[in-house]
């Protein structure tokens, strides 16, 4: 084991930390607002929405996740390379980059997973709360925003902390379509210097870290929610 080695290490592995904090942190924040999204249609009586939601759930969390990245960066990333109506516009500067292919992979299973966690603490809302809710003239979609959503939260809270986990580790994938992220330096760094274990282990440690943080962090949000429970 070279010390030396692993401060010399450190300027190229800062940056693939921050393309992976980034990567999970937007990706958190956008598949969140996606699970609200099909949570809500999967409780829709409607077929109109709820069938296309039991179907994104069916496709998405039976297949895994690096064929969605695969498809979504070698398929749509190809078609829109033969697109000139893309290939030459603004937003061509953003579709050929791997990075937000593998965010929107992210992005997509979260809402998955998440939205039928979220499903779940809808279902388990207290029928008194929403029947007080309406006792005070509330209107459905102010009880849904004021009363089920919170609520819901605070129950999945720890099963939605564990997806965050996940999807922390998830971002690893990102390495395997060019993305310099975390894994993907330290590759680099292994290849071109032929030492394994050293970027591996620093890689390790810094997952680690990062999960001990968010694990905290949900902790402590169960805790504020159970205070204001009280």
């Amino acid at each position: 084991m070279d010390l030396a080695f692993f401060v010399e290490m450190v300027p190229q592995l800062v940056d693939g930390f921050w393309t992976t904090l980034s990567l999970w942190l937007l990706s958190l924040l956008a598949g969140l607002a996606g699970a609200v999204i099909v949570a809500t249609m999967r409780m829709s009586p409607s077929l109109l929405l709820s069938a296309p939601a039991r179907t994104f759930l069916t496709v998405i969390r039976g297949t895994p996740l690096l064929i969605q990245v695969y498809i979504l960066y070698y398929g749509f990333g190809n078609l829109f390379a033969q697109m000139p109506s893309i290939r030459y516009s603004a937003f061509w500067p953003v579709l050929r980059e791997g990075y937000w292919y593998a965010w929107a992979a992210l992005t997509i299973s979260f809402a998955a997973y998440g939205g039928e966690i979220l499903r779940g603490g809808i279902a388990g809302v207290p029928k008194g709360e929403i029947e007080a809710a309406r006792s005070l003239g509330l209107r459905s979609w102010m009880t849904w925003l004021l009363i089920v959503l919170p609520r819901a939260f605070r129950i999945s809270l720890p099963a939605l902390g564990g997806q965050n986990i996940i999807l922390l580790k998830s971002t690893v994938l990102a390495s395997t379509i060019t993305v310099m992220d975390l894994l993907g330096m330290a590759n680099y760094i292994r290849m071109q210097t032929f030492k394994v274990y050293e970027p591996l282990l620093a890689v390790t440690f810094v997952f680690v870290v990062l999960t001990w943080i968010s694990a905290r962090v949900v902790a402590w949000l169960e805790r504020r929610y159970s205070y204001g429970a009280r």
